[in-house]
């Protein structure tokens, strides 16, 4: 553990828990502006023991023994304890950090299956920007559970099957198979679904003929089996392009659509009137979940089966629980879904519960998000006011970052500009979006997410960049500083070494809440401790070998954090901007 104030926590705990005689008992250990940390647990401690907090305080110092941690403890105030931590201990601790592959973050203590459900498209849609937080919010949890040692499975719950698919094959069947293959393979699937839309819309005939093939679909004809795979593939490849593009770690394998479902849709049914839970109610099969209630406080229902025969969502969003539980044997569910699905998603989990296939310790939870707005705070439309297509967002970050990277730095050459710009265009975009609370609507302003300064993507790749720079001035490699122990003697320096080894909480942190932006907050900060050292403390001008070898191993941790952390956030990190 590499977090000096939860090792101080640790610490101290057992004092905490057998003064007050109680298992929950917490130090409370925070920074602090007066000292390193700070323990504010002795106020609370008191009042259980109705002791005086002072008293306390000093009380919990005369138990325990800090000294291989700190170089002095005071109480201070109405009770707390001031803790100064000793440099010895935090150069070996940073050193002990720098040395591990995780650089000083715990790996999880009971590895879970963590099942991450995220982005899914639709089959003949085009991504458009709404799908870009579900995307990047679950990728960036996909990095950080995977980092810490959990078995992540990615599933894609695409839109791939029921009534919109009969009039797609039939008209991709009047086209023509080479010639919708063309159409479909440009990447203008909205084309294909509008004209769709518009025969389905005008043309009774071909009304009918949709709804024989969906018949046809759902009863496994296998010529019709065969055109739906064709619109399947043609819209994994662009699924896959974007994917790319954005750098996330979808791929065609991780596609679990509706139709991997559909054999399991009379089972659902099955299990919920074997549980006796299934209802019929104004003609559908329903179940009623306690504690969901419609406007007029009546008893809200999931409606399973409609009165026609057909499934509902929520029957595949139940087969869904069945299948990651029972054949992947998820610990942990994750919806990557927006904020107005948290009732349905709810009802899903209830029932799951209730009917017996979700049960403790497996458990599901719904990762909420707000919305991207416009300069208008409404939903970003285009100047066309429709959906802002997500491929044509991306290539615009892209062109945008070449220009303000070509201002920034002229000489750079045009190859490796190109290559820069995409890192840079595509992280911006990215951690605008992370850096946000998920559960807020964020403003989207180019402007603002391609600044080298402030709290940006760009500010914190070009202060890595920044410091691979002074390794090439200096002309040494910089894993040659791996596990040294520096030497923090100035305020700004062990400001740094603060910062560095607060790493590993602000991983777990952020992915114990399932919220990117304490990981990006605690980057910038980083990054802002590391521009004050560098602004104060000379490092390739130390005029001491020694001095000038401890900064420039401060330098090679700092980088390696910022890399590591926006690694897990999908973020490349430039070597040279």
């Amino acid at each position: 553990m590499a977090d000096p104030l939860a090792r101080v926590a640790e610490t101290l705990r057992p004092v905490f828990v057998r003064l007050a005689a109680d298992e929950s008992a917490d130090p409370v250990v925070r920074p602090s502006e007066r000292a390193d940390a700070q323990v504010n647990g002795s106020l609370a401690l008191a009042k259980s023991l109705g002791r005086n907090p002072r008293d306390v305080a000093a009380m919990v110092l005369a138990e325990i023994d800090l000294s291989h941690m700190c170089s002095a403890t005071e109480v201070a105030g109405p009770g707390f304890i001031n803790l100064t931590f000793a440099d010895a201990f935090l150069a070996a601790e940073l050193a002990a950090a720098t040395s591990d592959v995780r650089l000083g973050v715990r790996a999880a203590p009971s590895p879970l299956t963590v099942v991450v459900d995220y982005s899914a498209p639709n089959v003949a849609k085009e991504m458009h920007v709404g799908h870009l937080r579900s995307t990047v919010i679950g990728d960036a949890i996909v990095r950080m559970s995977s980092f810490v040692g959990h078995h992540v499975v990615r599933e894609n719950h695409i839109g791939d099957w029921g009534t919109p698919f009969g009039m797609l094959i039939e008209h991709l069947v009047d086209l023509g198979e080479d010639a919708a293959a063309r159409e479909l393979s440009v990447g203008d699937l909205d084309a294909f679904y509008r004209q769709a839309r518009v025969k389905f819309d005008a043309d009774d005939a071909f009304k009918d003929r949709a709804r024989r093939r969906v018949v046809m679909l759902q009863g496994g004809d296998a010529e019709t089996l065969r055109l739906w795979r064709l619109l399947v593939a043609e819209s994994t490849q662009y699924f896959d392009r974007v994917y790319s593009v954005l750098g996330v770690l979808l791929t065609g394998d991780d596609l679990r659509g509706e139709s991997a479902y559909n054999d399991l849709l009379p089972e659902v049914v099955r299990r919920l009137e074997g549980a006796g839970l299934l209802q019929t109610d104004d003609g559908a099969e329903v179940v009623f979940v306690d504690g969901y209630a419609n406007r007029d406080n009546e008893p809200l229902p999931l409606i399973i089966r409609k009165g026609d025969g057909g499934y509902n969502y929520a029957a595949s969003d139940l087969a869904c629980v069945i299948d990651r539980i029972e054949r992947v044997g998820a610990d942990l569910m994750l919806y990557v879904v927006g904020a107005p699905q948290a009732q349905h998603l709810g009802m899903v989990r209830d029932v799951a519960a209730k009917a017996g296939w979700l049960v403790a310790p497996a458990h599901m939870e719904h990762v909420a998000f707000g919305s991207v707005l416009g300069e208008d705070r409404k939903m970003l439309k285009s100047r066309a006011g429709s959906a802002v297509k997500l491929d044509a967002l991306l290539a615009e970050a892209i062109e945008r970052a070449l220009a303000a990277v070509r201002e920034k730095n002229p000489e750079l050459p045009a190859e490796l500009a190109a290559v820069v710009a995409r890192q840079v265009g595509i992280g911006a975009v990215k951690f605008a979006d992370l850096s946000t609370d998920r559960i807020k609507d964020y403003v989207f302003d180019w402007e603002r997410m391609l600044a080298f300064e402030g709290n940006t993507g760009p500010y914190l790749q070009y202060q890595h960049a920044r410091i691979c720079s002074i390794f090439r001035r200096a002309g040494v490699a910089r894993d040659r500083y791996r596990g040294h122990a520096p030497s923090p003697a100035e305020p700004q320096e062990r400001a740094l070494v603060l910062a560095l080894l607060q790493f590993d909480t602000a991983v777990h942190d952020a992915l114990e809440r399932y919220s990117p932006h304490r990981l990006c907050t605690y980057l910038y900060e980083l990054a802002a401790a590391f521009s004050a050292f560098y602004e104060q403390c000379p490092v390739l001008r130390a005029g001491d070998d020694a001095v000038r070898d401890s900064r420039l191993a401060l330098c090679d941790a700092t980088a390696r954090v910022l890399e590591c952390g926006l690694g897990l956030l999908g973020i490349e990190s430039p070597e040279q901007m």
